[in-house]
């Protein structure tokens, strides 16, 4: 008998289980206008993924186990429903996927892998299942995989002994650079395994540090790609499957740098709208880094929501401030001038008797940063507007940025970016909408705290410093073996230093959404207080 699945590509939002319900109940009108058979929702639809440390709470347990049960009775008529959510069973709790049908729970079955790296923690709040069973519905075997299950061979090779037919796997897989390349690598290996098609259903939206990037698909028996959904955007599609999956829609690629963008959108907007701020303020410095930042932010949320402020001091060149006055009028956002000169020299006559003989030094300039941050913190209080900070990844990594200063704010957008990716994806964007001066892209950057002052008078060229760093945090190389790659042994010593040195700060840093392989955050978790030196 054939079956036609609706697969719901969806938002949905951690704890706010009445929303995500309404979610469902939409799609599930949706496929019964098309005559679905079965709608499928991503892994722990119910609750939102990741729910973390919530699922701890008996009331939220309660609400997310009554939840099924409500969306049960819509299969009184219509579409069967395939959706994760979370069960308690002998006070254990479980990553839980139900088949529901005719107005009730026909199946349940627990996750088997419990991802416990990277980003993820889920042998601290669930327990493990046992090696599912095949599903029957209407004539025909499924094998069902909850995200981690369809990584390892033995989930799908536990079902096709079992006769299933159909792989359906519901994910939450969170983004990052490569990710989408590997998981379909992984979905086709498990095809070429067991001869069984499959279909991959992923969530979308941002959570905190991740972002969810859909790109769901399905897969003949011969491993074809014959459907495959948007990225970055709730998506709704039809598979039909008889012996095999039918050809369906195919869902245009995207480059890595739109890739990067639209996550950094997604995940701003996402953050933005579900803890409800009315926008966003951030410093407009001339930079590249705060002109890229402030285009996303248009992007995601329109630009009378976006305010920036430049914040002039004496070293502020003419340049940097007519580069910020071109950013603003490309982006059509309002621009408040405040020149922190006055505030300088009151912090001047403040300390003078605390810092008499001593020389001018880093002290002043972070003053400098830190008196900004106090003006983008008073902004935020007065007119409920998030900070946005604007250092980029290879700032963050060597601590080139002012604790309780640039770092000041509530979400950061480049964080997990390196500078030279900055530069690429600015290139990416003007190529669309002139949206970043172009003087802004070609300048030498400089954080202009004092005289004369580029960022190479601290740093390796951006070239250099990221390649070593791309080493070091995402490959987790020795210095030792990135000299034996023909770096210079000074310059990778010294990047290594700067890196470990920053730990503390990093520490303090905004939360930031996850673009590579090891984020500095959930990703990569280091000691402050350490006498390791590498």
């Amino acid at each position: 008998m054939p079956l036609t699945l609706a697969l719901s590509q969806s938002n949905f939002t951690v704890g706010d289980i009445a929303k995500n319900i309404a979610i469902m109940i939409a799609a599930h009108r949706k496929a019964a206008e098309a005559n679905a058979d079965l709608v499928v929702f991503s892994e722990m639809a119910i609750t939102g993924y990741p729910p973390e440390d919530l699922v701890l709470r008996k009331r939220f347990q309660e609400s997310a186990m009554q939840a099924v049960e409500q969306l049960a009775v819509l299969t009184k008529n219509g579409p069967a429903i395939l959706t994760g959510g979370l069960w308690r069973e002998n006070n254990q709790l479980y990553n839980t996927v139900f088949l529901l049908e005719d107005g009730k729970v026909t199946h349940r079955q627990y996750k088997h892998h419990l991802p416990n790296y990277g980003v993820f923690d889920e042998k601290r709040v669930f327990v493990k299942g046992a090696l599912p069973n095949t599903i029957t519905f209407r004539g025909r075997k499924l094998g069902v995989l909850i995200c981690e299950d369809m990584w390892s061979p033995d989930v799908t090779a536990q079902l096709k002994a079992q006769g299933a037919e159909l792989l359906i796997s519901i994910n939450a897989s969170p983004y990052e650079m490569g990710k989408a390349q590997r998981r379909r690598q992984v979905a086709a290996d498990r095809v070429q395994e067991s001869g069984l098609p499959l279909v991959y259903l992923n969530q979308i939206g941002g959570q905190d540090e991740l972002v969810f990037d859909g790109r769901s698909f399905a897969l003949s028996k011969s491993g074809k790609l014959r459907t495959s959904l948007k990225a970055f955007e709730e998506d709704f599609a039809l598979v039909e499957f008889d012996k095999d999956i039918k050809e369906g829609s195919i869902a245009a690629s995207i480059g890595d740098e739109e890739t990067i963008y639209r996550a950094m959108t997604l995940s701003l907007r996402d953050y933005v709208e579900k803890n409800r701020f009315a926008g966003v303020v951030l410093g407009l410095s001339g930079g590249v880094d705060s002109a890229l930042t402030a285009a996303v932010a248009v992007d995601a949320l329109g630009a009378k929501r976006v305010r920036g402020v430049m914040m002039p001091s004496p070293y502020t060149s003419q340049e940097s401030i007519e580069d910020a006055a071109e950013c603003a009028r490309l982006l059509s956002i309002k621009l408040d001038t405040i020149a922190i000169t006055p505030a300088m020299e009151a912090m001047e006559t403040l300390l003078a008797p605390v810092f008499a003989g001593k020389p001018k030094d880093t002290t002043e300039e972070n003053i400098q940063s830190r008196l900004r941050g106090n003006i983008l913190m008073a902004i935020s209080n007065k007119e409920g507007l998030m900070v946005l900070t604007t250092g980029n990844k290879s700032e963050m990594s060597v601590g080139y940025a002012t604790l309780y200063g640039d770092m000041c704010g509530g979400y950061s957008v480049l964080k997990d970016v390196y500078k030279t990716t900055v530069y690429k994806i600015c290139a990416w964007r003007n190529r669309k909408q002139d949206m970043i001066p172009a003087r802004v892209i070609t300048k030498a950057p400089s954080a202009e705290l004092k005289p004369n002052q580029t960022d190479q008078d601290t740093l390796p060229p951006y070239d250099v410093l990221d390649a070593i760093l791309l080493r070091l945090v995402e490959h987790q190389l020795s210095v030792e073996e990135i000299v034996g790659q023909g770096y210079a042994r000074e310059v990778a010593e010294r990047v290594a230093r700067m890196l470990y040195g920053a730990e503390y700060k990093r520490r303090q840093a905004p939360m930031g959404v996850k673009i590579t392989g090891m984020s500095f955050g959930r990703d990569r978790r280091y000691p402050v207080t350490s006498g390791w030196k590498g």
